[in-house]
């Protein structure tokens, strides 16, 4: 039916005589380690309902995985609720959603039952809103150590990359290029900046792994977020883990305006801010790291989109652009325009990164020599 039953929910939300009702929540279908969403009701009380699966069927890179260290592992975020790691940023304002059962189901399925935070979703925050939240995250990863439990994500940004390849041989496609969304819509100069971008991969994935190491939500954006009062309850702690300093910040800036939440022209100007707050947040935890080295973690985290670019090429040809979660259709026109807005941003950070580097001690870029 809709994966639970009411036996079941009623166990968990209390024995009330009212109705058990449940409707689905916005996730990504594709993801084998997901079985569904759902915000559930009996009577009076309502809570969000995550069940996890490694038997769904699922091609490719979302395949669920028994590796306890894959970036995919399927049991990972309920061994993030039990262990109360989710909870570990609680002091700093950021939390998840409390734990009210974990239900081990006779298929071997793994339910969920959470709490529904109702404020509002990040995808509606203002800018302050954002930067707050950057300023908060600075301090939780400047003073929490990073956990040694054999079920946590290593190596993550290695090996999510390397799970993506659609459309990788279009990079270098002179007719991928000329395809009327990409030509109207992408900025000039961004095919040689992506094509060096993918081509230094290997290199830009060595500098993130050795640099200064934080614990990571590793999927961190708006839409898995939302407020509670002053809080910032943080969703879909599933891929968490080791990451470099900086990392979850990297991600979060540019997935902002990639799924239209925040508009490209205020990326430059976010993310100065959101960077000054994350370090403003760093500073008051203790850390005394060197900020150089900060900035290398976010800047170097732009070939986390390498992949983003050949996807873009090899859906450039289709008639319907949809949304996350694949339930309404957006302005092709408008998403091509700001991906590309933001791309362009990135091959800046990317061009930061590899000067930074250098400062630093790393090897040169394979593009630089």
């Amino acid at each position: 039916m809709w994966n639970v039953t009411e036996a079941e929910a009623r166990e968990v939300l209390g024995h009330s005589t009212g109705p058990v009702s449940a409707a689905p929540l916005t996730h990504n279908p594709k993801n084998g380690v997901t079985a569904g969403v759902w915000t559930v009701t009996a009577g009076d009380r309502t809570a969000v309902l995550k069940v996890l699966t490694r038997t769904k069927e699922a091609t490719g890179r979302w395949a669920a995985s028994d590796d306890p260290r894959h970036w995919n592992y399927w049991l990972r975020e309920a061994n993030v609720y039990d262990s109360g790691l989710a909870q570990t940023w609680q002091s700093y304002g950021i939390r998840a959603p409390r734990l009210l059962a974990r239900v081990e189901r006779a298929d071997g399925d793994v339910a969920l039952w959470l709490e529904q935070v109702r404020g509002e979703p990040g995808t509606a925050w203002p800018l302050a809103r954002h930067i707050e939240h950057a300023r908060r995250l600075g301090a939780a990863q400047g003073a929490a150590p990073v956990p040694e439990e054999p079920w946590l994500s290593h190596r993550f940004l290695r090996q999510y990359i390397s799970s993506n390849t659609l459309g990788e041989e279009l990079l270098e496609d002179d007719e991928a290029w000329q395809q009327p969304l990409v030509r109207d819509h992408f900025p000039a100069g961004l095919r040689h900046d992506m094509v060096r971008l993918h081509h230094d991969r290997e290199w830009f994935l060595d500098v993130m792994e050795g640099l200064p190491r934080a614990f990571s939500h590793l999927d961190q954006w708006p839409a898995n977020v939302r407020s509670d009062g002053p809080d910032s309850v943080l969703f879909d702690w599933a891929f968490a883990g080791d990451g470099a300093l900086g990392e979850d910040l990297g991600n979060y800036l540019p997935d902002s305006v990639f799924d239209l939440f925040v508009p490209a022209a205020r990326l430059p100007g976010y993310a100065a801010q959101a960077y000054d707050a994350y370090l403003h947040g760093l500073r008051e935890s203790g850390s005394r790291v060197d900020e150089r080295l900060v900035r290398l973690g976010v800047c170097a985290s732009a070939v986390k989109y390498d992949w983003l670019t050949a996807l873009m090429l090899a859906r450039a040809s289709e008639e319907q652009q949809l949304d996350y979660g694949g339930e309404r259709s957006v302005s092709a026109e408008l998403r091509y325009r700001e991906r590309g807005l933001t791309l362009a941003f990135l091959a800046g950070w990317a061009a930061e990164a590899r000067a930074l580097a250098l400062l630093l001690g790393f090897p040169e870029a394979p593009s630089g020599r």
